[in-house]
């Protein structure tokens, strides 16, 4: 797949949308590109999916990828979640395109 979205920011942008006054009937658009010192920089927000899009469904969440970014965000998942050292949760994503990604530790007993 090539952007996988958990369950977690799946709720996190139902509320969003849910928040919003409109009734939202498009996409969420997420975007991609690379920045400055090699890293990947990213950006949300819900939009028209246009015909040069790929469009999946994931969760119940249309989501929208121009052509621009698909090599970028190939692989990638996109979590909510609370980073460590942080006090509030927020959008990650979990990329290994970028090369300052580190795959995160799991517990393992």
């Amino acid at each position: 797949m090539l952007l996988r979205i958990t369950e977690q920011a799946a709720e996190q942008i139902k509320i969003s949308i849910d928040s919003l006054d409109a009734q939202v009937t498009t996409a969420l658009r997420i975007a991609a590109k690379r920045g400055p010192d090699g890293s990947i920089e990213y950006a949300m927000g819900f939009d028209d999916a246009s015909d040069n899009d790929t469009v999946s469904n994931q969760h119940g969440i249309q989501v929208a990828i121009a052509p621009t970014s698909l090599d970028l965000l190939n692989g990638a998942i996109l979590d909510f979640d609370t980073p460590e050292g942080e006090q509030a949760s927020q959008f990650i994503f979990l990329n290994p395109n970028d090369p300052h990604f580190s795959p995160p530790e799991t517990a393992e007993s």
